[in-house]
C-alpha cells in the first residue's frame, strides 16, 4: 500500500490471491487502479512462488528495485532545522534494517546511509519490516563508510557512534546539532576504524548480564532521545 501511495517504484502488476473479497483487498484494488497498476488474481501456490514463501498475506507486488540515492540526496532531504542522519556500518539482518528504517522515519531522521557491500540492501523483506517507511525515507548506498563520515564532517555534521565501548552515556549528548548517528553490525558493533572516525562514542547503560542490545532496539532508544531533546530544546535531561 505504501509503495503504491509513494509512487516511487515502477509496478509491473499486483498479484492478489484468488477469491479475496475482504476490506484490505478492496483497498489494494482501489489503490492499484488509481495508480494505473494491473491487478491479477492468482492461486495461493502461485503467490508462494512469487513471494518465495508460503507464509505470505495473500498479496505480492512485482516492482522495480528500490532506488538508492547518494549522500547529497539525504542531506537535501533535511526535515528539521538541523540534520539528523543514520549511518549503518554493515547491518546484515534485513529485519533489523527494516526496523531501523521504520524507527528513523518515526523519529524524524532525514535519511539512512548504508554500505554497498557486506550489508543488507532494501529487499522485499526490508520493505515489509519497515511497514512501508522504506518507500519514503531517502536511503543512500555508499562505497566507503569512512569516506562518507569524512564528507559529513566537511559539511559540519557531528558523528556520534553507538558502541558498548563508549565511555559516555547516550543521554549525556546534546542532540540539538547537525549530527549523524553511526551504528555497527550485529554482534561485532562498529568497526574499529569507523569508531575512531566518530566525534563522540556513546553507549547505553546495561543493568543485566548481557552486554548489549539488538541493534534496532538500541537505535530506537537513541533516536527517540534525540527527538525528545529536539522537541524540548531548553532541557537536555
Amino acid at each position: 500500500m505504501e509503495a503504491l501511495k509513494a509512487g516511487k517504484r515502477s509496478f509491473e502488476y499486483v498479484a492478489l490471491m484468488a477469491g479475496r473479497r475482504d476490506a484490505r483487498a478492496q483497498l489494494i484494488n482501489e489503490a492499484a487502479r488509481d495508480a494505473g497498476v494491473p491487478v491479477r488474481q492468482v492461486s495461493r501456490d502461485q503467490l508462494g512462488r512469487l513471494a518465495g514463501t508460503q507464509t505470505h498475506q495473500g498479496v505480492v507486488a512485482v516492482t522495480s528495485e528500490k532506488h538508492y540515492g547518494d549522500i547529497e540526496d539525504v542531506l537535501t532531504a533535511k526535515r528539521g532545522d538541523k540534520h539528523f542522519l543514520v549511518v549503518l556500518d554493515g547491518v546484515e539482518d534485513p529485519h533489523n534494517l527494516g526496523a531501523i528504517i521504520r524507527t528513523a522515519d518515526g523519529a524524524g531522521a532525514d535519511g539512512i546511509v548504508i554500505p554497498e557491500r557486506r550489508a543488507a540492501g532494501v529487499t522485499g523483506t526490508v520493505a515489509k519490516a519497515s511497514a512501508g517507511a522504506s518507500e519514503y525515507l531517502p536511503i543512500a548506498r555508499v562505497v566507503n563508510i569512512n569516506r562518507t563520515l569524512e564528507e559529513l564532517k566537511e559539511q559540519n555534521i557531528w558523528t556520534i557512534g553507538l558502541d558498548e565501548r563508549g565511555k559516555q552515556s547516550y543521554d549525556e549528548i546534546d542532540y540539538n546539532m547537525d549530527f549523524a548517528l553511526v551504528l555497527g553490525a550485529e554482534g561485532a558493533g562498529l568497526h574499529e576504524h569507523v569508531a575512531k572516525k566518530c566525534d563522540f562514542l556513546v553507549s547505553i547503560p546495561m543493568m543485566g548480564q548481557v552486554p548489549s542490545l539488538n541493534v534496532s532496539v538500541a537505535a530506537g532508544i537513541v533516536m527517540y532521545e534525540a527527538l525528545r531533546q529536539r522537541r524540548n530544546p531548553k532541557s537536555k535531561k
